[in-house]
């Protein structure tokens, strides 16, 4: 394949359109260029938390992975009628949460952001994949999508919950718990 991305200035989106994988142009502000500016967010907000220093081998791996599957939805994002996330991302995703849940103690309350650098940019990463997932469930109202992927978002941002839990215990020795009764 030769270089894709040759021309970077092209200014065929100066008059507020840009184009979709497919040819078609479509306005800058809408539906589905916001999901796949979300999705673009997202893996920055991962690519954020791989950077930090420490990070376990096995949540690594894991968060590389995690960056291939949201380049893979993102251009199933950019290309309408294609398909890219399958059953196999979900199983694997759901395997995911289940092997790092089950090193971690049940929750008795409610936890708050934070517990370490990498802890807090997972808690990050996880609201923009809520977010990614609330655009993507308003683009599928205006034009159809694939299940798959919503359950996939679904499912990753679980995910990014468990693994700032594992962070934080793996940064702090703990997590930070929500106090109730704080000014009691």
């Amino acid at each position: 394949m030769g270089n894709r991305l040759s021309k970077i200035i092209t200014r065929t989106g100066d008059e507020g359109t840009t184009g979709l994988g497919d040819g078609s142009r479509v306005d800058k502000d809408s539906a589905r260029i916001e999901a796949v500016g979300t999705v673009d967010e997202l893996n920055s907000c991962v690519g954020l938390l791989l950077a930090a220093p420490g990070l376990p081998a096995d949540i690594a791996h894991c968060l590389f992975r995690v960056q291939h599957d949201l380049f893979d939805l993102g251009g199933e994002l950019a290309v309408p009628g294609y398909t890219m996330v399958t059953d196999a991302h979900i199983e694997k995703i759901e395997a995911d949460v289940e092997t790092f849940n089950a090193t971690l103690p049940p929750l008795k309350e409610f936890i708050l952001p934070g517990g370490g650098l990498a802890a807090a940019h997972c808690h990050l990463a996880r609201t923009i994949a809520r977010r990614t997932e609330r655009r993507c469930w308003t683009l599928s109202k205006l034009e159809p999508l694939s299940p798959l992927l919503l359950v996939y978002l679904n499912r990753l941002s679980d995910l990014l919950f468990v693994l700032a839990r594992a962070l934080a215990r793996h940064e702090h020795g703990s997590e930070i718990l929500w106090n109730r009764k704080r000014f009691e």
